[in-house]
């Protein structure tokens, strides 16, 4: 074929694409934009056939590598072998012979908690086991309030906040909890323990530092886990250590890009009820730019005049604290938990917060329930200080009386912790698990002498994202909750029925372990 007839045929071949092209819809509209683009810039033009052919590329490759890859290739029988071999790790560990025990003898409540509560064998005990501290479970103006939300709005939202679970009173909850701390605005999650461990990740990311009390709780420790920062421990409402620990991570942070830095610790230790210095603890947070994160689960609705929490108790502004976290399932008797801080704070929380998002809101009925409960707490603040009186009474039959054991929570903390003597133990050489044996037959001494109290129980520490060990140890003790329920007198009575228990079980050990205290 000649050079020609190649040229003409290319030509008419070049047409009939054209005209059968132009057929198309749209056709025009396409080669008008390609024919303006190549006059005004042909680069332009390129570099779109390139994206585009791209693109084509892309959608046609395969999703993963077709090419063999590097591995040992099994046979079906070692296949089996390996299935038949594997055995996964049980959810949940066993149990061990002393917790078995404790089961069996784990005193039943029927009916209604109460100050003085009927168990299952017909008993009726005083109870200093619950967070009832203000009698508000029996109060007949929250369950009126409680019963009518019932009955208008059912028992449960059915439906995560952001979608169609949001009502009125949780918007009323959040406004009066806000109110009440003094912040621009609150957020309430459905799930006291999911609300700090889901707005540490909300916040702090891979890379960012997290700055923690070694001895947080549980819920704590599962938010850093999860948020899978880096984390550095300072000993216990060591204000100090603390300073040197936020030296040492700017020190070494010079020289990096920036990242986000927070402090997360509570306002009374859950482990060992004790109180944080916050004014020192602000003044640390705002010399070195850091965040703070301050859960006070179990000081909202306990410290200050009004139960406002450790802020009013210490004087402190709370739009000093980046986040104040705190439970309504405690003092409040309520259910749920809540953030308060700024606009900001709080609406990112609403998008980026997993418990938030992905859980049911919390039932209108425990949202009524938390405003009623803080009306009750700011208008009727003699409540505090009769909870307080009691404190004082039981805190005189317990803690400058006995020769055992000794009170680490604050003075106004109604969950007293009560442990064992440094004395009693090093003299002894008690183990954990032996002082965790002790203290659950001073409960059992207790619960037959007709008061019911236990034990301070928590999950085992899990490892810091950096891969050391957390080597705090919890301590094991006896808790205490005092409630307005019972009189002065009551609590006196009450007092006295613990210690001589205490005295008898100790008193009446004959091993080595467990010899008389030396009394000087």
């Amino acid at each position: 074929m000649e050079f020609h007839e190649v040229s003409k045929f290319a030509e008419e071949s070049i047409h009939e694409i054209a005209q059968r092209f132009q057929k198309l819809p749209g056709s025009a509209i396409l080669i008008r934009y390609i024919q303006s683009s190549y006059q005004n810039d042909p680069v332009r033009s390129a570099i779109e056939l390139i994206l585009v052919i791209f693109f084509v590329r892309y959608l046609l490759s395969p999703s993963y590598p077709t090419h063999s890859g590097n591995f040992v290739k099994l046979t079906e029988d070692e296949i089996d072998e390996l299935v038949d071999e594997w055995n996964p790790e049980p959810l949940v560990a066993p149990s061990t012979a002393f917790e078995e025990a404790e089961r069996e003898k784990l005193p039943v409540i029927v009916g209604a908690t109460a100050p003085k509560s009927r168990l299952s064998n017909g008993r009726t005990v005083m109870n200093l086991a619950s967070y009832n501290f203000y009698n508000f479970v029996g109060d007949e103006q929250v369950k009126e309030k409680a019963i009518q939300t019932l009955r208008t709005y059912g028992v449960g939202p059915c439906g995560p906040p952001q979608f169609y679970g949001t009502q009125d009173v949780h918007m009323k909850a959040e406004a009066a909890i806000a109110s009440c701390l003094g912040t621009e605005s609150a957020i309430v999650y459905a799930h006291a323990f999911s609300t700090i461990s889901s707005v540490i990740p909300a916040f702090c990311k891979r890379g960012d530092i997290i700055v923690v009390d070694r001895a947080a709780n549980y819920s704590i420790r599962k938010g850093i886990q999860a948020a899978r920062s880096t984390i550095r421990y300072f000993e216990h409402n060591n204000m100090e250590d603390l300073e040197r620990v936020l030296q040492k991570v700017i020190k070494d942070q010079a020289k990096k890009p920036l990242t986000r830095r927070f402090i997360v610790t509570e306002a009374l230790s859950e482990t060992i009820g004790d109180c944080v210095d916050l004014p020192k603890l602000v003044e640390l947070k705002q010399r070195y730019k850091f965040r703070l994160m301050l859960d006070e689960s179990w000081s909202f609705g306990v410290l200050g005049r009004t139960g406002r929490g450790l802020t009013e108790a210490q004087n402190v502004d709370p739009l000093q604290v980046d986040m104040l976290v705190g439970s309504l399932a405690g003092p409040l008797c309520s259910g749920g938990g809540f953030c308060a801080g700024t606009k900001d704070v709080v609406e990112h929380q609403r998008i980026t917060s997993a418990s938030y998002t992905f859980s049911a809101a919390l039932p209108a009925m425990l949202a009524t329930t938390v405003c009623e409960t803080l009306n009750l707490l700011q208008s009727t603040p003699d409540i505090l200080v009769q909870c307080r009186e009691n404190i004082k009474a039981m805190r005189a039959q317990l803690d400058p009386r006995s020769d055992w054991v000794h009170c680490t929570s604050a003075v106004d903390n109604p969950i007293m912790l009560l442990v064992l003597k440094p004395d009693i133990v090093n003299s002894r050489r008690l183990s954990i698990e032996e002082q965790e044996r002790v203290l659950q037959e001073c409960v059992d001494e207790t619960l037959a002498n007709g008061v019911l109290i236990t034990r301070l129980k928590s999950m085992p520490l899990s490892p810091s994202s950096n891969g050391k060990e957390n080597d705090w140890k919890l301590q094991p003790a006896l808790k205490i909750c005092i409630t307005t329920g019972l009189t002065k007198k009551e609590i006196e009575k009450a007092g006295v029925t613990i210690r001589h228990a205490i005295t008898k079980v100790l008193t009446k050990k004959t091993s080595s372990k467990l010899a008389l205290p030396n009394v000087i």
